[in-house]
């Protein structure tokens, strides 16, 4: 054991400070960091990088190092400074494990008053695990190690294993997956300082923590690197020319930058901590280690910046954490509020199913209504959000149905023609010339000639045409009513995922919504057929006058294109539509005059047709048309209204309803509603979720006023002279961001009278003078600063303030 120098150490925290340490480590003992990114500090670098030595001289305790194989699974250092000396080791199981591990091995927990007995108690642990020489290598349990001591730092740290670049005998395929899978865990938390631990021994370029690290942290915002093993470098070589340039932050640019430390090597035999500070000391008194900057060499120095940076985090990160906590808490309760009170009696289940039935109701009239408030509603420009607006969905598709209808629903078209119907080559129109559908009528009246005088059509010819041409109606309707119970029936199953947790929205869709489903589609595809039947197989009826009204219109056009057209060939006129009049010599005179063509389109529309039998067949289409366009518009509004609305939207309301709840058998009710053993499990793991984020939240609460401030690091604001935290979470938050915006300020106001920037390059060595403290000049009087190289807090709100010597003391 080694004792610290403690009168720095005592300066960089609190009694405040100290309680925030300790209530984050307690949260991340709890679990909340299986939610939640908890501030924390990270070992990381290749294997035999040296990151078992730099725990070791960190804390002060020796543990096992191996030069082979080290470190087996994440460790956790929890150092803390009391008047006893005290060692507590513990296993904080994987949520991979089961539950009967995850028993086992948290009461594996043993107490030291001294460290002797420590190295053999890891062992134990190990063994806990499952690792052993024949077993597995390594897990993804973490050993939490608590030291305390009257000279020890505040710090939390983690240990992880080293990182494997190919298998080999000891260490197969699986275990390089696993310690990968493990450290890149690690790092991906945004809320962790990554400590990059490199050895010189080898080409840094080549080292795979280097290129993690940039891949989680481009920017180098929350990682510092440490340089370990210098001594294994040749003085004056290129090599550690290369580290040197590592080491002043010019190769990989870390915001946090680096250090550099040498340890004990146990190849060369063991030695005492104490010795190994002494023989760290005397490496960098001498030779080009010395033109870096002090505070940048040796693991004294290591152990107050790491107490800087990791206080530094907790304070910047506080107040995102504890927005994260609160959305996770809330999140948390909305999920147990849908599986609701746990529910074993049949008269649980009935009320847990009645509340369910209102909350069903509700949501389908507000969307039936086309009232799209509430949280069950999502942006209506997402799939599932359209979905729930099943008004929207209703008219849409009925306003497609009637387009689909009035472009693919007849059977013959005159004219050029282009479908664009979806339903099938079978249901495209065939496209015939007039003359062509003329002569298939006058074939049909030949057929059906009764006593009708010559010129006239039998009536019942209309019916034969009317049938032929509307056959596609069925069909068309069929598919259309099909789309809108399966739209409905999407609804539901949303509606129905929203109010219920997974096991009773099973079984209400099972015994409930399923069979009625079923039960609707059965009867709107009997509606759909009773609508389709009198157009297929009765006579064509109408008292609207908008039948007479649309024959004297079709007949009017029909004889209008028929004049246009002998117009046109008589003239070579193109469109007589677009014409007035056009010149004309007369036949005597020879005189040019201006004669009005639409006039003599007009008086040529009373020419008469000559033949008698193709009058009746024009007479007969005319009134197929007219009677069509009636007919189409009024099956439209049938389907849209006696199928859709009544025989599916209006009876959605009633599939889940208070009395079909109340008038349901025990024996159905307990088939929905009665709770699983999944509800069961999933209660109990909401229930331990709630209560862990709960205790985070009313923790971070309490230190919800600390901020960072030079360099005391963080303090209250009540100690910073600001009104105390109110407790509640959103004007705290709102303190807490007029705060962040008078900080902001304050620095902007300060950088302009500061001293010009700071160079990164390091200074040439010189001799060692040791400063004398004397008293701070004046503000004006202010000498310049000299160059050192840029150290950074992680806090956001002062990684940019450089750390400088001024007046014989260290000040940002």
């Amino acid at each position: 054991m080694v004792a610290f120098e403690s009168e720095v150490l005592s300066k960089l925290c609190s009694q405040d400070q100290l309680e925030l340490l300790d209530a984050i480590d307690q949260l991340r003992l709890q679990g909340i960091n299986n939610y939640v990114s908890l501030p924390q500090i990270i070992v990381c670098g290749d294997q035999s990088s040296g990151k078992s030595s730099v725990l070791q001289a960190i804390s002060g305790v020796s543990f096992p190092v191996n030069g082979n194989l080290c470190t087996r699974f994440p460790t956790e250092l929890v150092l803390r400074r009391t008047p006893h000396v005290s060692a507590k080791v513990s296993i904080v199981p994987s949520d991979s494990r089961t539950e009967s591990e995850q028993a086992s091995l948290r009461g594996f927990q043993e107490h030291l008053d001294d460290f002797a007995g420590l190295p053999k108690l890891i062992d134990e642990a190990k063994l806990a695990m499952g690792i052993s020489t024949h077993g597995k290598a390594f897990a993804k349990d973490i050993l939490r190690v608590e030291i305390t001591g009257p000279d020890r730092p505040h710090l939390t740290i983690v240990d992880l294993p080293g990182l494997i670049h190919s298998p080999t005998r000891q260490q197969s395929a699986s275990d390089v997956e696993l310690i990968q899978e493990v450290v890149q865990g690690y790092m991906n938390e945004p809320r962790c300082i990554i400590l990059a631990v490199v050895s010189a021994k080898n080409d840094f370029a080549n080292q795979v923590v280097l290129k993690l690290a940039r891949a989680v942290d481009n920017i180098g915002s929350r990682t510092l690197g440490v340089i370990t093993k210098p001594d294994d470098l040749t003085p004056g070589s290129d090599r550690e020319a290369l580290y040197l340039s590592l080491a002043r932050n010019q190769q990989f640019e870390f915001r946090l930058g680096w250090h550099v430390l040498r340890n004990m090597d146990s190849e060369k035999g063991t030695s005492t901590l104490g010795e190994r500070d002494a023989n760290e000391a005397e490496f960098f008194r001498k030779g080009s280690w010395t033109g870096l900057h002090s505070s940048h060499l040796g693991i004294s120095n290591l152990r107050t910046r790491l107490s800087k940076v990791l206080l530094g985090q907790i304070a910047a990160e506080l107040p995102s954490l504890l927005s994260e906590i609160d959305e996770k808490f809330k999140a948390c309760q909305l999920q147990l509020e849908t599986l609701g009170q746990p529910r074993d009696s049949p008269d649980e289940q009935r009320r847990y199913l009645l509340h369910l039935s209102q909350a069903f109701q509700a949501l389908v009239t507000a969307s039936t209504s086309g009232s799209y408030n509430g949280e069950f509603f999502e942006d209506a420009m997402t799939a599932v959000g359209y979905k729930q607006r099943i008004r929207a969905v209703i008219q849409n598709l009925n306003e497609a149905f009637a387009e689909e209808l009035a472009k693919a629903g007849h059977f013959r078209a005159i004219g050029d023609f282009e479908s664009t119907s979806n339903l099938g080559a079978s249901l495209k129109p065939q496209q015939v010339t007039r003359d062509e559908f003329l002569n298939h009528i006058e074939e049909v009246i030949r057929r059906t000639r009764g006593r009708e005088l010559p010129g006239t059509f039998n009536p019942l010819v209309v019916v034969t045409l009317f049938h032929e041409q509307s056959q596609h109606w069925g069909q068309v309707a069929r598919q259309h009513v099909e789309k809108m119970w399966r739209a409905a029936g999407r609804f539901l199953e949303l509606v129905i995922d929203h109010i219920a947790d997974r096991s009773t929205s099973r079984g209400l869709k099972n015994e409930i919504s399923g069979p009625a489903m079923q039960r609707i589609r059965k009867e709107v595809a009997d509606k759909t057929a009773e609508l389709v039947a009198p157009h297929q197989k009765g006579h064509p009826i109408t008292y609207n006058h908008y039948f007479t009204e649309t024959l004297q219109k079709v007949r009017r056009e029909r004889d209008s294109k028929r004049t246009a057209r002998i117009l046109r060939n008589f003239f070579q006129i193109s469109d007589t539509n677009d014409l007035t009049s056009v010149p004309i010599a007369h036949p005597d005179s020879g005189d040019v005059a201006m004669w009005d063509i639409q006039s003599l389109v007009t008086s040529l529309a009373d020419t008469n047709e000559p033949d008698m039998c193709r009058f009746a067949a024009n007479e007969a289409l005319d009134c197929l048309n007219a009677y069509y366009k009636v007919a189409l518009k009024r099956f439209v509004d049938d389907v849209a209204v006696e199928v859709i609305e009544t025989k599916l939207i209006s009876v959605l309301h009633d599939i889940l309803s208070p009395l079909g709840v109340y008038e349901m058998s025990t024996t159905l009710i307990s088939r929905i509603a009665g709770e699983s053993e999944e509800n069961r499990a999933e209660r109990e793991q909401l229930t331990k979720q709630l209560d862990v984020l709960r205790n985070g939240l009313e923790t971070c609460k309490r230190f919800a006023g600390f901020r960072a401030s030079g360099d005391s690091v963080f303090v209250s604001i009540k100690a910073a002279g600001n009104s105390p935290m109110t407790g509640d979470y959103d004007s705290d938050m709102e303190s807490l961001v007029k705060i962040e915006e008078t900080d902001t300020q304050r620095e902007r106001e300060t950088s302009s009278i500061r001293s010009p920037p700071i160079s990164l390059e390091e200074p040439e060595p010189g001799p060692e003078v040791e400063l004398e403290p004397e008293p701070e000049p004046e503000p004006e009087s202010e000498p310049e600063p000299e160059p050192e190289p840029e150290e950074y807090n992680s806090s956001p709100r002062v990684q940019n303030k450089k750390r400088v010597w001024r007046a014989g003391k260290i000040t940002y």
